[in-house]
């Protein structure tokens, strides 16, 4: 990775770092558990959950293997959500792309602009060729934000992960280079 971390801006939005500082406004969503149930995880109870969650996002991109954006609205710069890739091999050029959103900015494209912005980031400057996106089968609102950005659907894996005390099934969408004009 990069020394210095990158950012993105869109038509509304600064994709940037999180710090230590955006704690609280983090903490605002990641304690809504219809924010964090797709994502396999109970609401967080503290900030210092959230803290271990920054600390995460920065451990992910030290060691090279993700990055994640905080979502930001360019006119007050407090932190809605997050976006970024993980489980990225490089020698295979691919990547897992995951976000997330305050409830308080759910269907206003907001979630769409974001992805959009590191999808094209990771074909320009990644090199990435495979983009992957793994969906519970009961988020169909993600899964119609995937799909209108090209994203296609690969299958179901079937018990693919354990979260909060289940197994959960999880669809595999993805989008590779050729699939798209966003590279």
């Amino acid at each position: 990775m990069q020394n210095k971390f990158p950012i993105l801006e869109t038509n509304r939005l600064i994709l940037r770092e999180v710090i230590e500082e955006d704690a609280e406004d983090m903490f605002q969503y990641l304690s809504d558990k219809d924010v964090v149930k797709p994502m396999g995880l109970s609401p967080f109870e503290t900030v210092n959950d959230v803290l271990d969650e920054v600390g995460w996002y920065k451990s992910i991109y030290i060691e090279g293997t993700g990055i994640r954006w905080g979502i930001t609205l360019k006119d007050s710069g407090k932190v809605i959500g997050s976006c970024g890739f993980l489980n990225m091999l490089t020698k295979h050029y691919r990547a897992e792309v995951g976000y997330e959103l305050s409830k308080d900015y759910w269907s206003r494209g907001i979630a769409s602009e974001a992805l959009e912005a590191v999808v094209k980031y990771g074909y320009q400057h990644f090199q990435l060729e495979r983009i992957e996106a793994l969906i519970e089968p009961t988020n169909l609102p993600s899964q119609k934000l995937v799909e209108k950005l090209g994203f296609k659907r690969e299958g179901l894996l079937r018990h693919y992960e354990y979260t909060c005390g289940k197994f959960d099934d999880l669809y595999m969408y993805s989008i590779i280079k050729e699939d798209t004009n966003l590279s």
